[in-house]
């Protein structure tokens, strides 16, 4: 009998994740401190254990996404980590936690005979649970070739960045920190125009027939600004990781990040603000709030009335 694959956090991106694996056929050991994030998993027939290192005594092949550089270095190499898997022999970071973790992380693992994938993913839970995500890939060129047909099931895409792991992790930070900065400015933007009498869905349609468009513009403003549902799926608050792992991406290598600099000050504001775990989207409220508007798209846009 093929061995499982095994997960590691399963919060809302792991959740999604792995719920599309097993929903795709895979046979799933599973593990997170969370057992509401592991109902639906093991509902879908994923077995739970309670550490790290148990799933690793399982499966041959690990996918971890965690939420913070602490938490991955404890996953991969702590007591119960990874590191000291009977099976494991591919380990596979989804996480974003910058290049100097993964490459201790990999740096760990390769004295155990494991190899590491950097594989950071770009798209929200929706789109993992549709196997629509774009996954960046950097690491052995063996280890890509072997889980090549799994991640073909899991994303829509995968774009192979090189053979060591940490590039992809640069190419996902500098990634994330273009979409939170187009989601911040549009937000500021989008208020400013309904303050100054447009109506909302008129005004993202221009941006998105012009040279405004941007993520924001084309996917989070209509799906979930527009109609008030500020649920696109991913928590404001982890962007204070994202946009520090951008800013200590430019000081390490030398390079000038000014703007970065201004979104990365501005988001902690604006995330006390509307409350950290509130969604993304709900951005645009802090400058609602500054502006007395609201921004809608049902054409009813009433530059007098605050959230």
């Amino acid at each position: 009998m093929a061995r499982p694959l095994g997960f590691v956090g399963c919060g809302h991106m792991g959740g999604a994740m792995a719920l599309r694996l097993v929903e795709a056929g895979y046979p799933l050991v599973v593990c997170d401190p969370d057992a509401a994030a592991l109902a639906p998993l093991i509902e879908k027939g994923a077995t739970a254990f309670e550490t790290p290192r148990e799933v690793a005594d399982r499966a041959e092949i690990v996918f971890a996404c965690l939420p913070s550089q602490e938490i991955s270095k404890a996953v991969a190499c702590g007591d119960d980590g990874v590191a000291h898997g009977k099976a494991i022999r591919i380990y596979i970071e989804s996480s974003t936690i910058g290049q100097p973790t993964v490459t201790a992380i990999a740096d760990r693992l390769a004295a155990a005979n494991i190899a590491v994938l950097d594989m950071p993913v770009s798209g929200g839970p929706s789109w993992a649970r549709e196997g629509k995500l774009t996954t960046i890939l950097s690491g052995p060129e063996h280890a890509r070739d072997a889980v090549a047909s799994i991640l073909s099931r899991l994303a829509g895409r995968t774009i192979v960045v090189g053979d060591t792991a940490g590039l992809a992790q640069v190419a996902k930070i500098v990634n994330n920190a273009l979409s939170l900065t187009a989601m911040m400015i549009t937000s500021e933007a989008m208020v400013t125009g309904v303050k100054a009498g447009v109506d909302a869905a008129a005004l993202i349609e221009v941006i998105n027939a012009g040279t405004g468009r941007n993520s924001a513009s084309v996917d989070k403003f209509p799906k979930s600004v527009l109609p008030r549902k500020f649920a696109y799926g991913g928590p404001i608050g982890i962007g204070l990781k994202d946009m520090e792992l951008y800013i200590d991406l430019g000081r390490t290598t030398g390079a000038s990040t000014p703007v970065g600099a201004t979104v990365a000050d501005m988001w902690p504001v604006i995330t006390e603000d509307v409350g950290a775990h509130s969604d993304l989207t709900a951005m645009v409220r802090y400058f609602e709030k500054i502006a007395g508007v609201e921004v809608r798209g049902d054409g009813h846009d009433d530059p007098t009335q605050s959230n």
